[in-house]
């Protein structure tokens, strides 16, 4: 079988998680207010900043109704309404995610897929990055031209079909051309399986785990 996990039923709770870039965040502005912004960092859920308030090394310095000012990584950028900043690692540095277990110890990582935002459960036991037909629909993914095979769920044996993303981002990291899986039903969470992780290097401390890009 060309995939397998044990974690479909798993139920992903928000704000328990965090994804910290070791270089430049992502910024796009998707609300403006006075002294206050609503921002997606690194393809996450918008949320709103206000100024001085300073979230996964992104400070907010000023805003308005026209435009905002943020301090990432020691440097001034603005925005206007829809526009965003993309961060970079230094250079000959390798992009690296920090990311903190829950009580179950469990990982999440925020991200994104195709460049649409989400929200991902690392699952080593998944051999690639498996989502769920609502979700490739969602983001418009033509997930039925990929070639039809079966997985192995919770509630048994259900459709899926392997599909190539052409981007999947975690935190500042980008991998291009990634295989995966669309499951039919029974997957509760998209899952970040070993076809993104095989390319990192994965170390675990505790309750952090850390993904540096290797290619």
């Amino acid at each position: 079988m060309a995939f397998k996990h044990k974690s479909t039923l798993l139920i992903l709770t928000a704000g328990v998680f965090s994804c910290t870039p070791a270089w430049a965040a992502s910024v796009s502005v998707v609300g403006l207010f006075k002294d206050k912004a609503i921002v997606s960092i690194d393809g996450g859920r918008p949320r709103t900043l206000s100024v001085g308030q300073t979230v996964q090394g992104v400070k907010l310095v000023a805003a308005d109704s026209g435009s905002a000012s943020f301090d990432v990584d020691g440097k001034r950028r603005t925005l206007g309404m829809g526009q965003s900043f993309a961060g970079g690692a230094q250079p000959g540095a390798r992009q690296s995610v920090s990311l903190t277990a829950d009580a179950r110890g469990h990982f999440a990582a925020a991200g994104s897929l195709n460049g649409y935002p989400m929200t991902f459960l690392v699952d080593t036991g998944a051999t690639s990055i498996a989502i769920s037909a609502a979700e490739a629909k969602r983001i418009g993914l033509d997930y039925k031209a990929g070639e039809v095979t079966g997985v192995g769920t919770a509630a048994g044996v259900v459709p899926a079909w392997r599909v190539k993303f052409n981007t999947v981002k975690v935190g500042g990291i980008t991998v291009s051309q990634v295989d995966g899986m669309v499951v039919e039903t029974g997957l509760s969470v998209p899952l970040l399986g070993m076809s993104f992780l095989n390319r990192m290097e994965m170390r675990r401390d505790g309750q952090t785990m850390t993904l540096t890009q290797r290619y």
